[in-house]
């Protein structure tokens, strides 16, 4: 079982770094198929099988389906350790079956696990929780598993740039980082330091709250007109937090995803008719 783990997360890094639309960091999609994007997962495994039953990848090889921080949350064993992981690794199997087609973008959990630093989700401090249930799963194992998924977290990218110029990354700078926002980090290869606090990277996925000023200001930056995040928790599923900005989740039974034309323009408004509620999805 280890040897097929760590060779999963191998090929699935491999196909990150090399895959057809990925220019640096970021995955900038056609201006034609489908764009599915969703929210945080946290481990969620009915959200999970709803969303790719709505993506109908089998029947629609232009849909481009997109996840983020899938790692921490959900189901536990019974010393109350994260099971998310057994999640994680199915998700790969499916990003493999559908390659071009499925993209995980790095976030803040991720690069926790990466750094290996504390991360808190409903006051349970999560690294912890996983390593200690994947550590009684995998016994002497652990180890080379831990590595190689570390390995496959840094391969991720950082954002997807859709023609129609709408964007999705995990969160953004917070407002006091904005002006100084490097984004070379966009086109280079990524690095455990590069996840540091004050990184560009770490930057990229842990700011929340962001102002309109803000968002205007990064939307010139990036040269895109609509955000849409995850990271921040959302009861409803979802938030039209600004003109500019949607922010999805997907990690509980109120979660969505949003589904739109990659060959047609929108404005956020118009987006909002393009969520989805899992809860419909049979």
């Amino acid at each position: 079982m280890a040897q097929e783990i760590v060779d999963l997360c191998k090929k699935a890094a491999e196909l990150n770094y090399s895959a057809q639309y990925r220019k640096g960091n970021v995955v900038q999609l056609p201006d034609e198929g489908k764009a599915v994007f969703t929210g945080d997962l946290h481990g969620h495994r009915r959200n999970f099988e709803k969303i790719t039953h709505f993506a109908d990848l089998d029947n629609d090889p232009g849909t481009f389906l997109v996840f983020q921080e899938i790692l921490h949350g959900g189901p536990e064993d019974e010393y109350g350790g994260c099971l998310s992981f057994e999640l994680f690794f199915n998700i790969l199997r499916y990003q493999l079956q559908y390659p071009g087609q499925v993209y995980l973008v790095m976030g803040n959990h991720d690069t926790a696990i990466i750094n290996d630093t504390n991360v808190l989700k409903g006051g349970k401090e999560m690294n912890e929780a996983m390593k200690n249930s994947m550590k009684r799963y995998y016994g002497d194992d652990y180890g080379a598993i831990m590595g190689a998924l570390r390995e496959y977290l840094l391969s991720q990218p950082l954002a997807v740039r859709c023609s129609n110029r709408i964007w999705m990354s995990h969160s953004l700078p917070a407002d006091r980082y904005v002006e100084d926002f490097n984004t070379e980090v966009f086109a280079k290869r990524l690095g455990a330091d590069d996840l540091n606090r004050q990184e560009p990277a770490y930057l990229l996925t842990w700011g929340r709250r962001h102002s309109m000023e803000a968002i205007e200001k990064l939307s010139q930056l990036f040269d895109v007109d609509i955000f849409i995040l995850g990271h921040q928790p959302q009861e409803n599923g979802f938030s039209h937090a600004h003109e500019k900005l949607i922010i999805l989740a997907s990690d509980h039974n109120h979660g969505c995803l949003i589904s739109f034309d990659l060959g047609k323009s929108y404005t956020a408004g118009e987006l909002l008719g393009c969520i989805v509620s899992l809860a419909s999805v049979a």
